[in-house]
């Protein structure tokens, strides 16, 4: 696996991709079902739960990706507010933003205080954030 850095380390999961794709195609396919069934009533009602079914997996999945990662930036939040402690003995500025406190966690510790009150300073953006990043730390473990 190559070092990471700010060209390589966004992480896409293929196969998150492919199963959002089939629930939408699962989906459109219910709501034509749905729609030729209308007419029959012994069709109708199972169709009608094909949908909600279909709507009900989109929707979980929405969730449990959602969930996933305001979990991961919750403990990235208090990784870094005790980084910051540890190197300063103060906590983080409260300006840092949580994308903010996502986006420093790259830096090596040379230059985490340092872009850290910058980004405070400056409310810079999470992406200037890692672009400033000169020494990056690799976290391998978000998803």
């Amino acid at each position: 696996m190559p070092a990471q850095s700010y060209a390589n380390h966004r992480r896409n999961i293929p196969m998150y991709g492919l199963l959002f794709l089939l629930l939408v195609l699962t989906l459109v396919g219910s709501l034509v079902n749905l729609y030729e069934s209308w007419g029959d009533h012994q069709r109708v009602y199972s169709a009608s739960l094909i949908v909600v079914l279909a709507v009900c997996g989109l929707m979980l999945v929405f969730f449990c990706r959602t969930y996933a990662t305001r979990n991961q930036d919750r403990a990235i939040r208090a990784e870094e507010n005790l980084r910051h402690f540890a190197l300063t003995g103060k906590l983080l500025d409260p300006r840092i933003t949580i994308r903010q406190a996502i986006a420093l966690r790259f830096a090596s510790d040379a230059e985490f205080v340092p872009l850290a009150a910058r980004a405070a300073e400056a409310n810079l953006a999470p992406d200037a954030i890692k672009r400033a990043v000169k020494q990056w730390k690799p976290d391998t473990y978000r998803v």
